[in-house]
C-alpha cells in the first residue's frame, strides 16, 4: 500500500465525484461532490479536499477544516476532519487511517494540537474507528452528530 494525498483538480474531479461509500453508509457521510461545493463556499483556506489515491487509482476522498468559527461567534476556533469517504471496495485497507494521519500530520505543520472530528453515533457508525486511531469523546455534539477530539 503506498496511498497518497491528492489535490482534486479538473483533471480527476469526475473521478473524486464517482466515489461511493458502501450501500447503508450514505446517511452516514455526505457524498464527495457536496463535500467540493462546501469547500468552494468558505474562505480560502479553511477547507482541504485531498482525493486519496493507491498506485493510481482513486480509494476515498478526505477534507479536513482550518481555524472554522465554531460557534459562528469568533469564541472558539477548531481545525479537523471535516469529511472522510472510502470507497465501497476499498474500506478495510488501511485508507480511513492513512486519512487521518495526513490530515494530523497537516495539523501539526500548521501548529495545531488538536484534531477534531465528529460522527454519527451508534452499532453501525465509524466510533468504533476513530476511538481506535486514539479519539476520545468531547461531550458535544454537531447535530446528531459526536464529537471527538485526538491529542496531536
Amino acid at each position: 500500500m503506498t496511498p497518497r494525498l491528492e489535490a482534486v483538480t479538473p483533471q480527476n474531479f469526475e473521478t473524486a465525484v464517482a466515489l461511493r461509500v458502501r450501500p447503508g453508509q450514505e446517511h452516514a457521510v455526505a457524498p464527495v461532490v457536496r463535500s467540493l461545493a462546501e469547500a468552494y463556499v468558505h474562505p480560502d483556506g479553511v477547507a482541504w479536499p485531498r482525493l486519496i489515491t493507491d498506485g493510481g487509482r482513486a480509494v476515498g476522498f478526505v477534507m479536513a477544516y482550518f481555524d472554522i468559527d465554531w460557534h459562528g461567534d469568533g469564541s472558539l476556533y477548531r481545525s479537523g476532519l471535516w469529511r472522510l469517504n472510502i470507497a465501497a471496495g476499498e474500506q478495510g485497507r488501511g485508507y480511513g487511517r492513512f486519512a487521518v494521519e495526513a490530515v494530523a500530520a497537516e495539523l501539526r505543520r500548521r501548529g495545531d494540537t488538536r484534531l477534531h472530528a465528529s460522527w454519527h453515533p451508534g452499532p453501525h457508525g465509524p466510533g468504533d474507528f476513530y476511538a481506535r486511531l486514539g479519539f476520545r469523546l468531547t461531550g458535544e455534539t454537531d447535530g446528531d452528530q459526536v464529537v471527538g477530539v485526538l491529542e496531536l
